[in-house]
């Protein structure tokens, strides 16, 4: 099942949370309190984030972590990439692939279309979306004539 971890999904909560606050500095332990996270858990993504160049930090009294530009600006995409690496379905379809069958696999170029289309997506979709600040576009798939079933193959009382 394709399912990001439950780490990256804490982590979309804690720059959630940093960005209803994008001109203030948050410690490690205000974002763990308005998230009700843990404080490691907190603390090592925000590592993360800061190491993918999502966060800024600050050291000292008035130090913290804020979003290192605009929520509208950091993607879903850029968020997975930080915790989990860049998404790849398959072996074949990661940027350094490792997979002994691929030059004789008839499957391989179907499967990084799929995946280059996963990552349009989530490149498609903002901080600021997944943390409601601005609207997601509802997507509805157009059925297209490739994937219609013809009336003659139906059957009577089928759909």
């Amino acid at each position: 099942m394709l399912r990001i971890s439950k780490l990256t999904d804490y982590g979309t909560i804690v720059l959630a949370c940093l960005a209803t606050a994008p001109d203030r500095r948050l410690t490690a332990t205000e974002v763990a309190e308005r998230t009700r996270l843990g404080l490691p858990t907190v603390s090592k993504l925000l590592k993360s984030f800061h190491r993918a160049g999502l966060l800024t930090s600050t050291r000292g009294s008035r130090g913290g972590y804020q979003l290192a530009r605009p929520a509208a600006a950091i993607s879903a995409a850029a968020i997975i990439d930080a915790i989990e690496g860049p998404v790849a379905i398959t072996e074949c379809s990661g940027n350094h692939s490792a997979c002994d069958l691929e030059l004789s696999c008839s499957t391989g170029n179907a499967w990084q279309r799929i995946n280059g289309a996963i990552r349009r997506s989530l490149d498609d979709i903002s901080l600021a979306q997944l943390s409601g600040q601005e609207a997601v576009a509802v997507w509805r798939p157009a059925l297209s004539a490739a994937v219609r079933i013809p009336a003659t193959t139906r059957g009577p009382g089928r759909l």
